[in-house]
Protein backbone atom coordinates (compact mmCIF):
# COMPACT_ATOMS: atom_id res chain seq x y z
CA UNK A 1 0.00 0.00 0.00
CA UNK A 2 1.26 3.47 -0.88
CA UNK A 3 4.05 4.73 -3.09
CA UNK A 4 3.29 6.44 -6.38
CA UNK A 5 2.43 5.64 -9.99
CA UNK A 6 5.62 6.93 -11.59
CA UNK A 7 6.77 5.02 -14.68
CA UNK A 8 9.83 3.80 -12.78
CA UNK A 9 7.77 2.36 -9.93
CA UNK A 10 5.18 0.83 -12.24
CA UNK A 11 7.81 -0.91 -14.35
CA UNK A 12 9.60 -2.12 -11.23
CA UNK A 13 6.32 -3.47 -9.91
CA UNK A 14 5.50 -5.34 -13.11
CA UNK A 15 9.01 -6.79 -13.21
CA UNK A 16 8.43 -8.21 -9.71
CA UNK A 17 4.96 -9.56 -10.47
CA UNK A 18 3.17 -6.69 -8.71
CA UNK A 19 0.51 -4.42 -10.21
CA UNK A 20 -1.68 -1.55 -8.93
CA UNK A 21 -5.43 -2.02 -8.50
CA UNK A 22 -7.54 0.26 -6.39
CA UNK A 23 -10.50 2.62 -6.46
CA UNK A 24 -10.92 6.35 -6.04
CA UNK A 25 -10.59 7.71 -2.48
CA UNK A 26 -8.33 4.80 -1.51
CA UNK A 27 -4.54 4.74 -1.14
CA UNK A 28 -2.60 3.10 -3.95
CA UNK A 29 -2.96 -0.67 -3.51
CA UNK A 30 -0.54 -3.17 -5.05
CA UNK A 31 -1.30 -6.82 -5.72
CA UNK A 32 0.56 -10.06 -6.41
CA UNK A 33 -2.16 -12.76 -6.47
CA UNK A 34 -1.66 -16.37 -5.49
CA UNK A 35 -2.63 -18.25 -7.59
CA UNK A 36 -1.86 -16.20 -10.70
CA UNK A 37 -3.85 -16.42 -13.94
CA UNK A 38 -1.63 -16.74 -17.01
CA UNK A 39 -1.48 -18.20 -20.46
CA UNK A 40 1.23 -18.66 -23.03
CA UNK A 41 0.64 -17.65 -26.61
CA UNK A 42 0.73 -21.32 -27.60
CA UNK A 43 -2.16 -22.02 -25.19
CA UNK A 44 -4.64 -19.92 -27.17
CA UNK A 45 -8.01 -21.58 -27.74
CA UNK A 46 -10.24 -20.14 -30.47
CA UNK A 47 -13.84 -21.34 -30.28
CA UNK A 48 -15.86 -22.26 -33.36
CA UNK A 49 -18.13 -19.24 -33.11
CA UNK A 50 -15.19 -16.84 -32.78
CA UNK A 51 -13.43 -18.48 -35.74
CA UNK A 52 -16.48 -17.78 -37.88
CA UNK A 53 -16.52 -14.16 -36.74
CA UNK A 54 -12.82 -13.70 -37.56
CA UNK A 55 -13.31 -15.21 -41.01
CA UNK A 56 -16.06 -12.69 -41.74
CA UNK A 57 -13.51 -9.88 -41.12
CA UNK A 58 -15.99 -7.50 -39.45
CA UNK A 59 -13.25 -5.32 -37.94
CA UNK A 60 -10.09 -3.56 -39.00
CA UNK A 61 -7.36 -4.32 -36.46
CA UNK A 62 -4.73 -1.79 -35.46
CA UNK A 63 -2.07 -1.28 -32.81
CA UNK A 64 -1.20 1.88 -30.87
CA UNK A 65 -3.28 4.33 -32.90
CA UNK A 66 -5.83 5.28 -30.21
CA UNK A 67 -4.34 4.36 -26.84
CA UNK A 68 -6.21 6.94 -24.76
CA UNK A 69 -9.51 6.14 -26.42
CA UNK A 70 -9.02 2.46 -25.59
CA UNK A 71 -8.42 3.40 -21.95
CA UNK A 72 -11.58 5.49 -22.00
CA UNK A 73 -13.52 2.55 -23.42
CA UNK A 74 -12.15 0.20 -20.76
CA UNK A 75 -12.95 2.69 -18.00
CA UNK A 76 -16.55 3.09 -19.18
CA UNK A 77 -17.23 -0.61 -19.75
CA UNK A 78 -19.65 -2.14 -17.21
CA UNK A 79 -18.20 -4.97 -15.11
CA UNK A 80 -20.24 -7.67 -13.37
CA UNK A 81 -20.46 -6.93 -9.64
CA UNK A 82 -18.75 -3.53 -9.99
CA UNK A 83 -20.34 -0.11 -9.78
CA UNK A 84 -17.27 1.98 -10.57
CA UNK A 85 -13.95 1.67 -12.34
CA UNK A 86 -10.40 1.09 -11.18
CA UNK A 87 -9.22 3.19 -14.14
CA UNK A 88 -9.43 6.42 -12.17
CA UNK A 89 -7.73 9.58 -13.55
CA UNK A 90 -4.42 8.91 -11.78
CA UNK A 91 -4.22 5.43 -13.31
CA UNK A 92 -5.14 6.70 -16.77
CA UNK A 93 -2.36 9.29 -16.54
CA UNK A 94 0.12 6.66 -15.35
CA UNK A 95 -0.56 4.36 -18.30
CA UNK A 96 -0.50 7.31 -20.69
CA UNK A 97 3.06 7.97 -19.58
CA UNK A 98 3.99 4.31 -20.04
CA UNK A 99 2.52 4.44 -23.53
CA UNK A 100 4.54 7.53 -24.40
CA UNK A 101 7.66 5.72 -23.18
CA UNK A 102 6.85 2.76 -25.43
CA UNK A 103 5.95 0.19 -22.75
CA UNK A 104 2.12 0.27 -22.84
CA UNK A 105 0.16 -0.66 -25.97
CA UNK A 106 -3.38 -0.67 -27.31
CA UNK A 107 -4.97 -3.25 -29.57
CA UNK A 108 -7.96 -1.85 -31.42
CA UNK A 109 -10.95 -3.12 -33.41
CA UNK A 110 -12.41 -0.57 -35.84
CA UNK A 111 -15.62 -0.70 -37.85
CA UNK A 112 -16.29 1.99 -40.46
CA UNK A 113 -13.63 4.18 -38.79
CA UNK A 114 -15.35 3.85 -35.40
CA UNK A 115 -13.48 2.30 -32.46
CA UNK A 116 -15.74 -0.54 -31.30
CA UNK A 117 -13.48 -2.56 -29.04
CA UNK A 118 -10.00 -3.34 -27.87
CA UNK A 119 -7.64 -3.91 -25.01
CA UNK A 120 -4.41 -2.58 -23.61
CA UNK A 121 -1.47 -3.85 -21.61
CA UNK A 122 2.17 -3.44 -20.70
CA UNK A 123 5.08 -5.26 -22.34
CA UNK A 124 8.44 -6.09 -20.75
CA UNK A 125 10.88 -8.61 -22.15
CA UNK A 126 8.99 -11.65 -23.42
CA UNK A 127 5.98 -10.93 -21.19
CA UNK A 128 2.76 -9.06 -21.91
CA UNK A 129 0.69 -7.90 -18.94
CA UNK A 130 -2.93 -7.66 -20.03
CA UNK A 131 -4.83 -4.95 -18.19
CA UNK A 132 -8.36 -4.42 -19.49
CA UNK A 133 -10.60 -4.76 -22.55
CA UNK A 134 -13.92 -3.47 -23.82
CA UNK A 135 -16.36 -4.10 -26.65
CA UNK A 136 -19.14 -2.03 -28.17
CA UNK A 137 -19.77 -4.51 -30.98
CA UNK A 138 -20.13 -8.31 -30.95
CA UNK A 139 -16.84 -10.12 -30.32
CA UNK A 140 -14.80 -6.97 -31.01
CA UNK A 141 -12.48 -7.38 -28.02
CA UNK A 142 -12.27 -11.14 -28.58
CA UNK A 143 -11.09 -10.67 -32.17
CA UNK A 144 -8.57 -8.06 -31.02
CA UNK A 145 -7.30 -10.32 -28.24
CA UNK A 146 -6.91 -13.31 -30.56
CA UNK A 147 -4.97 -11.16 -33.02
CA UNK A 148 -2.54 -9.76 -30.45
CA UNK A 149 -1.88 -13.22 -29.02
CA UNK A 150 -0.92 -14.43 -32.49
CA UNK A 151 1.27 -11.36 -33.06
CA UNK A 152 2.94 -11.70 -29.67
CA UNK A 153 3.72 -15.32 -30.49
CA UNK A 154 5.30 -14.28 -33.78
CA UNK A 155 7.45 -11.76 -31.89
CA UNK A 156 8.55 -14.33 -29.32
CA UNK A 157 6.61 -12.69 -26.47
CA UNK A 158 5.22 -15.89 -25.07
CA UNK A 159 4.02 -15.15 -21.52
CA UNK A 160 0.70 -13.38 -20.96
CA UNK A 161 -0.17 -12.25 -17.44
CA UNK A 162 -3.94 -12.35 -16.93
CA UNK A 163 -3.63 -11.47 -13.21
CA UNK A 164 -6.73 -13.05 -11.66
CA UNK A 165 -9.18 -15.74 -12.75
CA UNK A 166 -11.99 -14.87 -15.12
CA UNK A 167 -14.17 -17.33 -17.02
CA UNK A 168 -13.78 -15.15 -20.09
CA UNK A 169 -10.00 -15.64 -20.27
CA UNK A 170 -10.26 -19.26 -19.20
CA UNK A 171 -12.18 -19.91 -22.41
CA UNK A 172 -9.17 -18.58 -24.33
CA UNK A 173 -6.88 -21.09 -22.62
CA UNK A 174 -5.73 -19.15 -19.55
CA UNK A 175 -5.14 -21.06 -16.32
CA UNK A 176 -3.98 -20.52 -12.75
CA UNK A 177 -0.53 -21.38 -11.42
CA UNK A 178 1.13 -20.80 -8.02
CA UNK A 179 2.59 -17.32 -7.59
CA UNK A 180 6.13 -18.64 -7.13
CA UNK A 181 5.90 -20.51 -10.43
CA UNK A 182 4.67 -17.34 -12.12
CA UNK A 183 7.62 -15.39 -10.74
CA UNK A 184 9.98 -18.03 -12.14
CA UNK A 185 8.38 -17.75 -15.60
CA UNK A 186 8.46 -13.96 -15.38
CA UNK A 187 12.14 -13.89 -14.46
CA UNK A 188 12.95 -15.99 -17.52
CA UNK A 189 10.78 -13.80 -19.76
CA UNK A 190 12.52 -10.65 -18.55
CA UNK A 191 15.88 -11.99 -19.73
CA UNK A 192 14.68 -11.17 -23.25
CA UNK A 193 14.83 -7.66 -24.76
CA UNK A 194 11.76 -5.44 -24.54
CA UNK A 195 9.99 -4.60 -27.80
CA UNK A 196 9.71 -0.92 -26.94
CA UNK A 197 8.10 1.81 -29.00
CA UNK A 198 5.05 2.04 -31.24
CA UNK A 199 3.68 -1.34 -32.26
CA UNK A 200 2.23 -2.25 -35.66
CA UNK A 201 0.92 -5.59 -36.83
CA UNK A 202 3.65 -7.43 -38.71
CA UNK A 203 1.85 -10.73 -39.19
CA UNK A 204 -0.34 -11.36 -42.25
CA UNK A 205 -3.79 -10.20 -41.12
CA UNK A 206 -5.37 -11.72 -44.24
CA UNK A 207 -3.96 -15.13 -43.33
CA UNK A 208 -5.09 -14.58 -39.74
CA UNK A 209 -8.65 -13.98 -40.96
CA UNK A 210 -8.65 -16.93 -43.37
CA UNK A 211 -7.51 -19.26 -40.59
CA UNK A 212 -10.10 -17.92 -38.16
CA UNK A 213 -7.31 -17.06 -35.77
CA UNK A 214 -6.29 -20.70 -35.36
CA UNK A 215 -2.74 -21.86 -36.06
CA UNK A 216 -2.33 -23.98 -39.18
CA UNK A 217 -5.98 -23.80 -40.27
CA UNK A 218 -6.93 -22.60 -43.74
CA UNK A 219 -10.41 -24.10 -44.08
Amino acid sequence: MGGDLSPERLLLGYSKGIFPWYAENLPILWHSPDPRMIMTTRDLVVGKSLKKTIRRRPYELKLDTAFMRVLEGCAAAPRPGQTGTWLIPDMVEAYRKLHELGFAHSIEAWQDDVLVGGLYGVSLGAAFFGESMFAKAPDASKVAYTAIVRQLDAWGIGLIDCQVHTEHLERFGAYEIPRLRYLELLKTALDEPTRRGTWRFEMDLDAFAVSGGAVGETQ
